[in-house]
């Protein structure tokens, strides 16, 4: 041909331009090990290690360490004081050598035992002898107002009455005088109750019941109020006004309440 063309090779203005070969063939963010493969370099940041695990907070443990400090220091106060009051009655007891006091009847009198012909009620009025005795040589007894003291003939109670108001001091015996009195309503019945009982023993049990309120002094310190009863039991020989009536036998018992 006579005319041969000449053809031109023109540049790709749109390809990317040759990576040069000094330039490493590695992507940014790794590395290359030693087979030459190229090892991926992870940031240090929280995202690239998954999601962080859940911080509890302190705060109950702190609390529930305050409440078991807290509860520790009250028992350990309660038994402080616990032990102290224990040295205290400990001490006192040996200074004072407390002793219950002693009570017994020792007569009875009956001066009104009378039936009413108008409603069948019975009247009553005891004389009734009680010897209070307080062993204690150190120890005073307050006894206030506010008494009572019944008389019982099985669950029929025949007459009631009070103690006084006295002091009783130390290693003494006080014999009281005590005047009871009371009404029956269905006397026609308590009577032949007891005729019944007297034929059948040859005598009449008695229940005596009596409930004070005192204070005990030791030394010059009086304490606080407290409150005993005081049960008896007694046997006699009969339940008639003006006649001797003779105890065969008595029996008491105290007990103390705070």
């Amino acid at each position: 041909m006579a005319d041969q063309q000449k053809i031109h090779p023109v540049p790709d203005v749109e390809a990317p331009p040759e990576a040069s070969p000094s330039a490493p063939l590695v992507p940014p963010a790794t590395s290359k090990s030693d087979t030459g493969n190229p090892v991926e370099q992870h940031p240090l940041n929280s995202q690239s290690h998954g999601p962080s695990p859940v911080k509890h907070s302190t705060a109950p443990k702190k609390r529930r360490s305050c409440c078991c400090r807290c509860m520790c220091w009250t028992l350990s106060l309660l038994l402080l004081l616990i032990v102290i009051l224990g040295i205290i009655v400990g001490i006192l007891f040996l200074v004072f050598r407390p002793k219950l006091p002693k009570y017994s009847i020792d007569g009875l009198r009956v001066t009104q035992f009378d039936l009413s012909s108008v409603n069948s009620s019975l009247s009553a009025s005891f004389d009734v002898n009680i010897t209070a005795r307080n062993p204690n040589k150190r120890i005073g007894i307050y006894y206030d107002g506010g008494s009572h003291i019944t008389v019982w003939y099985n669950e029929t109670q025949l007459c009631e009455g009070a103690l006084p108001k006295f002091y009783q001091g130390h290693k003494n015996t006080t014999v009281l005088v005590l005047p009871m009195t009371g009404q029956v309503q269905n006397g026609t019945v308590l009577l032949t109750a007891l005729q019944q009982q007297q034929q059948m023993t040859g005598n009449i049990p008695l229940r005596l019941r009596a409930k004070q309120t005192v204070r005990i002094k030791l030394g010059s310190l009086k304490l606080m109020k407290m409150k005993f009863r005081i049960r008896c039991r007694l046997v006699v020989n009969a339940l008639s006004a003006n006649n001797a009536i003779r105890i065969s036998s008595s029996s008491c018992s105290f007990r103390l309440r705070l």
